[in-house]
C-alpha cells in the first residue's frame, strides 16, 4: 500500500467518518482515533447500551461518547455524530425524550420548531454529542416515497424551509452542529437508496422551484453541514449519482447556491453506492466531486478499502492531494468554530435528558 507523509495522512483522516459495531470502542478504532486517522464517529442504536429494563444506560452512553472524542496529533478532536431527527429516526430514546416525526411541526410556528431543535440539542449536548444529522430538507411530495415520508417537515418548499431552518437554529443555540439532508432532494423518490439507486426525472425548472429551495436557503443561512443524496437527477448529471457528481456538488451546491460549509456524503455502505459503484471507486469519485467528508457507517472492510483508494490517489495525483487538503481545512475550521461555540454555551446539566418540559413539548407536537 502507498504511504503518505504525516501531514497528508492527518488531512485524510479528517475526511473519514466511521461507524462501528459495538457498545464499546473497538481497539482498532481507538488506535485510528489516537493516530488522527478518523475525523469523527457516528452512533447508531447498536452502539447504545441498555439496562435490564430495556431503557438506555445513560451513564454508559456518556462514557462512550467521552471516549470517542479523542484528540489526534494535530490537536483536532474527533467529533461524535448521530441521527436524532424524531419519529422513526432517533437513536437515543427513553429515558431521553422520545420525539414525534418532524412532519408534525407543519402545524406549528417557527418558534416551536426552534424550541424543538433546542430541546433535542440540549439533550444531545448533555450526552456529549457534537453533530445531529438533521434537519431533513427533503420535501415530501410523493406519498409513495418509502424512505422520507414523515421525516420531512412538510409537503411544500416554504414550510420545509422555515420549519427546518428554525430547527437548525435551535440545535445551534444548544451548541450542536446541524446537517441539512439529502442534497439535492430525496423527497420525490419511489425507492430507498439504502437498497437501490433511486432516480428523479424532473426538469431543472421544477428542481429550482421545489427541491432546491430549502437547500438554497440553508446555504444562505450558513447551516454548517449538508449531506448528499445517493440519487440520480437526470436533469443535473445523467447517469451519475448526486454524491459522485462534480456538476451537482461543485457546480450546483458550491458555485450556483454558494454553499461554503462542509459537504458530507450519505453513507457509502448503502447499496445504491456499494452495489453499483464499489466503495474504493466511489470514495475517490465523491472527493473529486466536491464532498469534504465520507461517511462509512458499518463495514470495517469498506472503511479500509476507502482509505486505501484515497491514499493511492493522493500518492499518484498532486491535484487530488490538494483536494484532500482543501476539505481537511474546511473540516478543521468547522471543528474550531464548534469548539468556540461549546465554550460560549455551557453544557446543560444531565437532568435535561428527558426533562419534563421537553416531554410536554413532544406531547404537544404529537397531539397527546
Amino acid at each position: 500500500m502507498a504511504r503518505l507523509d504525516d501531514a497528508a495522512r492527518l488531512d485524510l483522516g479528517q475526511l473519514l467518518w466511521f461507524g462501528f459495531p459495538s457498545t464499546t470502542v473497538p481497539d482498532g478504532l481507538r488506535a485510528q482515533l489516537d493516530a488522527g486517522d478518523v475525523g469523527a464517529t457516528i452512533l447508531f442504536k447498536r452502539n447504545l447500551a441498555t439496562r435490564e429494563t430495556g431503557e438506555l444506560d445513560v451513564d454508559a452512553v456518556i462514557a462512550l461518547v467521552h471516549e470517542l472524542g479523542r484528540v489526534g496529533p494535530d490537536g483536532s478532536r474527533a467529533l461524535v455524530s448521530i441521527d436524532q431527527e424524531g419519529g422513526t429516526v432517533q437513536r437515543i430514546r427513553a429515558p431521553a425524550t422520545v420525539w414525534p416525526p418532524m412532519t408534525r411541526l407543519a402545524g406549528f410556528d417557527e418558534a416551536t420548531a426552534e424550541a424543538t431543535g433546542k430541546a433535542i440539542g440540549d439533550e444531545l449536548r448533555a450526552f456529549g454529542v457534537d453533530i445531529d444529522f438533521a434537519p431533513v430538507l427533503d420535501i415530501h411530495t410523493n406519498p409513495a416515497n418509502p424512505i422520507i415520508g414523515e421525516r420531512a417537515f412538510g409537503t411544500d418548499p416554504d414550510t420545509v424551509s422555515s420549519r427546518a431552518l428554525a430547527f437548525a437554529r435551535g440545535l445551534a443555540a444548544a451548541g450542536v452542529l446541524a446537517c441539512g439532508k439529502h442534497f439535492p432532494g430525496h423527497g420525490d423518490t419511489t425507492t430507498d437508496s439504502h437498497l437501490e439507486l433511486p432516480r428523479i426525472d424532473h426538469d431543472r425548472a421544477r428542481l429550482e422551484a421545489v427541491e432546491l429551495v430549502p437547500f438554497r436557503r440553508a446555504a444562505q443561512a450558513s447551516v454548517p453541514m449538508i449531506m448528499t443524496a445517493h440519487v440520480l437527477f437526470e436533469a443535473l448529471d445523467p447517469g451519475v449519482p448526486a454524491t459522485l457528481s462534480p456538476k451537482v456538488i461543485t457546480g450546483l451546491l458550491r458555485e450556483a447556491l454558494g454553499y461554503r460549509g462542509v459537504v458530507i456524503s450519505d453513507d457509502l455502505d448503502m447499496k445504491a453506492i456499494a452495489d453499483n459503484i464499489g466503495i474504493d471507486r466511489a470514495a475517490v469519485l465523491a472527493i473529486r466531486a466536491g464532498c469534504d467528508v465520507l461517511l462509512l457507517c458499518k463495514s470495517e472492510d469498506h472503511q479500509a478499502l476507502a482509505r486505501e483508494a484515497l491514499v493511492r490517489e493522493c500518492a499518484d495525483d498532486a491535484e487530488f492531494r490538494a483536494r484532500i487538503a482543501e476539505s481537511a481545512a474546511r473540516v478543521r475550521a468547522m471543528k474550531s468554530a464548534h469548539e468556540l461555540a461549546r465554550r460560549a454555551i455551557p453544557a446543560p446539566p444531565r437532568d435535561v435528558i428527558g426533562a419534563i418540559d421537553h416531554r410536554r413539548l413532544a406531547d404537544r407536537l404529537a397531539g397527546r
